[in-house]
């Protein structure tokens, strides 16, 4: 099968991967609290999903480098349709921390198994195009899962949950009828003698500053989803309403630049095009404190989506480039430190905007800054080649 016949199949899928995941983000919080959450006990219901796709991301990046990459695929999107099932039938509390962990657990195997399948499929040359659609699926499936979840919570809270199980489990049969391997045997047998690195290792390794990069970040956009709607509704009065439309033009506009990112990649090259991201997302940052209105606000967010996008495929197109080991084992990693962002930025967020609602953005240009400068780092010290 073709590289310009995998990529579309790859995009169906991590699209209706994370079509199901978009369907339950908006009523998940309803339901917990329906079932007596708290708070609290609802941001620890969000971040230990997060927190298990931390821990045992690298894992199952590894096994997909020993076993191959459809089995792995498929655990993954099994492990969301399970869980997406157990919150359907869920009737306490502690269930749905059960299904978040198992979800968080299993699912953990999807984006760098994914990411790996492309690394494995697609030359040096358009491996940023490769990642940049995975990104573009990934948008688009979370902008238009909240409107589907939206839409079936109004025949009950529970419906979302078992629409989502179910569409995850028609994916996964999807894969395994449709997608092929794209590791061969003889590759299965020579990774299954390599030594596989500790998380340690990871971090000494000459590409920990690409992981830290991912680190910074995931926080820094994480960071502003948690805070942006309090910041936008006392700044410029916008609502809920007003602010999903925000959210939606930001994450169109993402999408489609993340779909030429081949373009941009062979034009500028990944370090140049990373450089200029990070550059155009702290401008984001900056212009955000200026937002006034409910077009300020979508223009503004938007021109940090686009920088943001733009960042992750060309960390990983990088990344793959230039990795030693499996493709598996550093996707692995690069997810796992996206995930730990996911982890510490609504927490920061939330806390620097208590002490003023535009610290947050300001931090993320701090961020930005540092960013930037570990990334020079890594290019002096492996000594790549600008453009």
């Amino acid at each position: 099968m073709t590289t310009k016949r995998i990529l579309p199949i790859l995009f169906s899928i991590m699209f209706l991967v994370m079509l199901g995941f978009g369907i339950i983000i908006p009523v998940l919080p309803y339901y917990a609290e329906e079932l007596g959450a708290t708070a609290t006990e609802l941001g620890l219901l969000m971040a230990v999903y997060s927190f298990m796709q931390f821990i045992f991301a690298p894992m199952w990046g590894r096994i997909s480098d020993r076993i191959g990459r459809k089995p792995v695929i498929m655990i993954g999107i099994f492990g969301l349709s399970l869980s997406f099932f157990l919150l359907a039938f869920s009737s306490h509390l502690w269930m749905l921390f059960v299904a978040r962990i198992v979800g968080g657990f299993l699912s953990a195997a999807n984006m760098p198994t994914v990411m790996a399948y492309v690394a494995d499929v697609t030359s040096e040359e358009d491996r940023g195009k490769g990642m940049g659609i995975i990104g573009a699926a990934t948008g688009l499936g979370f902008i238009f899962g909240p409107a589907v979840g939206g839409i079936f919570s109004k025949i009950s809270l529970e419906a979302p949950f078992y629409i989502a199980g179910t569409l995850s489990f028609l994916t996964m049969i999807f894969v395994f009828f449709i997608l092929k391997e794209s590791i061969q045997l003889a590759d299965r047998k020579q990774r299954m003698k390599k030594r596989k690195r500790a998380f340690g290792q990871a971090l000494k390794s000459p590409m920990a500053m690409l992981y830290f990069l991912q680190f910074f970040i995931s926080v820094s956009l994480s960071g502003l989803e948690a805070t942006f709607a309090y910041f936008a509704a006392e700044r410029a009065g916008l609502n809920a309403v007003s602010m999903g439309y925000v959210f939606m033009i930001m994450g169109l506009a993402s999408a489609a630049v993340q779909g030429s990112m081949g373009v941009l990649t062979k034009k500028f090259g990944e370090i140049k095009v990373i450089q200029m991201g990070i550059a155009v997302s702290a401008a984001g940052l900056g212009l955000i404190l200026l937002t006034e209105n409910f077009l300020t606000a979508a223009v503004f967010l938007t021109i940090f989506g686009v920088g943001n996008g733009v960042i992750r495929p060309s960390v990983s197109s990088l990344l793959t480039k230039q990795a030693k080991s499996g493709h598996g084992e550093v996707t692995g990693y690069l997810s796992s430190f996206g995930s730990l962002g996911r982890i510490v930025g609504p927490v920061l967020g939330g806390t620097l905007y208590m002490v003023w609602i535009g610290l947050p953005y300001v931090s993320g240009i701090f961020l930005s800054a540092v960013a930037f400068g570990l990334f020079m780092i890594y290019v002096k010290k492996n000594r790549l080649a600008i453009g």
